[in-house]
């Protein structure tokens, strides 16, 4: 069968640095391609190159057997090729509609904007992906995951033969990500071939055909799906046997750390809680729910109607980020990059940067002191980076969260909310981030994790809070939660339950 996309010998370096080294990979026509590894094996740079985003500098690219010349995006919108990056790259200040048509081939532009023929276009795109919003709105002002379908439906929209989709529901819960999967078998029954990026073995068994692993920048193998075990394409990509972690001993006491009793945003509704000393509590919900708006309600970022919160018994006010930090509270969030971290500063400083003045003198810092601080924080969470010195954009996503949870490592605070730590990065950084929310367990801190996959919260919580349109509607003990309650209850329309 001829290839309807192939990549031959592909090389490709950032200065010192080899990203690639003569990568081969090739696609069927019809068919769903994994592309696995893992965070800095070389993915995200393959994908880049086919769809015209980087420039290799070696190897060649053909399409149908033909050689392509690939410059620059549209040169691959040309060939037929579309791609949905995992760091979405969406207008923030333009509408959904705009984001589709801007620079879409198959929508010749004109010098009048036409907002109805706009719409008519987009609609039945967004309908697909099951975007059931405005085209007006501006992407800036929807969630992560209403972004995710905006960029999906602009690649549909292209008529792309092969689509790229680079993790496309690392920022969807179960239920999106199921609409995504159906929608992918349905492109392949239609001769589209897809090349799907993803860490989540289950997505992979569940929709590829066969998938290429690479590691350090080489293709290791390529494995036919319905012949291999998720245990042999982890050995491929890690190089090793990997352990696996199962639910630990808990930590939780009776101690109570945070106390929520009828808190009220523009988004919650009537949301009461508690969070005990040594505890690990879920937080799920659809797409939406309000689990974010969680966070940022506890951390000063969003503000309270209603309600009250106490920390440690003590009645608290928590009217910004500082007031939150200096009463014992952190949060990670969500999107690393646009809420986090300082994507042109080093690895270092994004990491010590909320304790930077207590490495301070007459106004110099301490660069020697601040490396010794973070070194052991480091070691524990597995960092990998050349040069603690080097921009922490050059590192992997795996690592890049890894740097951002440094940070608060370093502040030690009692109670850390933590926003979907593991969305997007590899099965060996997901390992040592529920070994680092384990370890601050044990250490008699409390945790809330937010997560949108269910076997995540069942791993590593002790309790798990059910949110439906920003109301609490189930509340499991690890014993009584499983993926078909919580699930029943975050789809419900029933509103119960107190923590």
């Amino acid at each position: 069968m001829t290839d309807v996309l192939r990549a031959e010998n592909i090389s490709k370096r950032y200065g010192g640095v080899s990203a690639l080294k003569n990568v081969n990979f090739a696609v069927r026509p019809g068919e769903v391609h994994g592309l696995m590894g893992e965070n800095g094996a070389g993915k995200s740079t393959l994908i880049k190159i086919l769809a015209g985003a980087t420039k290799p500098d070696a190897g060649r690219i053909l399409l149908n057997d033909q050689p392509a010349s690939i410059h620059n995006p549209l040169d691959s919108q040309r060939l037929g090729i579309g791609i949905i990056y995992q760091e979405l790259d969406l207008f923030p200040n333009l509408t959904v509609g705009e984001n589709i048509v801007i620079r879409n081939l198959d929508f010749p532009e004109r010098s009048i904007v036409n907002f109805r023929r706009i719409d008519s276009f987009c609609r039945p795109f967004l309908e697909q992906v099951g975007f059931a919003g405005s085209t007006r709105a501006i992407t800036s002002s929807l969630p992560i995951g209403q972004l995710q379908l905006t960029a999906l439906a602009r690649a549909l929209s292209m008529n792309a033969r092969v689509i790229l989709m680079d993790e496309p529901t690392s920022s969807l819960a179960d239920d999106g990500a199921a609409r995504l999967l159906e929608l992918v078998r349905k492109l392949r029954a239609t001769g589209i071939s897809i090349v799907y990026v993803s860490h989540k073995m289950d997505e992979v068994f569940s929709v590829c055909d066969r998938a290429t692993v690479l590691r350090d920048g080489e293709t290791i193998a390529v494995a036919e799906i319905q012949s291999t075990t998720s245990d042999t394409l982890i050995r491929m990509m890690v190089g090793r046997d990997l352990e696996k972690r199962e639910r630990s001993a808990s930590s939780l006491t009776n101690k109570v750390l945070l106390s929520v009793r009828g808190l009220n945003t523009k988004k919650l509704r009537e949301i009461s809680f508690e969070l005990h000393e040594g505890e690990v509590l879920g937080v799920a919900g659809l797409v939406g729910a309000g689990r974010s708006e969680l966070g940022a309600a506890l951390f000063g970022l969003d503000r309270l109607e209603t309600g009250e919160i106490r920390i440690k018994g003590r009645k608290a006010e928590l009217r910004s980020p500082a007031a939150a930090i200096a009463q014992g509270i952190g949060l990670l969030p969500e999107d690393r990059k646009l809420q986090g971290l300082m994507m042109q500063m080093s690895v270092l400083e994004n990491s010590s940067l909320s304790v930077i003045g207590r490495m301070q003198s007459f106004g110099f810092i301490n660069r020697q002191q601040e490396r010794k601080a973070v070194e052991p924080i480091y070691q524990q969470l597995r960092l990998k980076s050349s040069l603690p010195s080097s921009s922490v954009s050059a590192l992997s996503g795996g690592n890049q969260q890894k740097a951002l949870l440094a940070r608060w490592l370093m502040i030690d605070p009692d109670i850390l909310f933590l926003d979907d730590p593991a969305r997007g990065i590899d099965v060996g950084a997901k390992q040592d981030i529920y070994r680092i929310i384990a370890t601050l367990a044990a250490a008699k801190k409390g945790l809330i994790l937010v997560s949108s996959e269910l076997p995540e919260l069942l791993t590593c919580c002790d309790r798990i809070l059910v949110l439906s349109e920003g109301r609490l509607a189930g509340n499991f003990t690890a014993l009584e939660a499983s993926q078909e309650a919580i699930m029943a209850a975050a789809i419900s329309t029933q509103r119960s339950g107190t923590g």
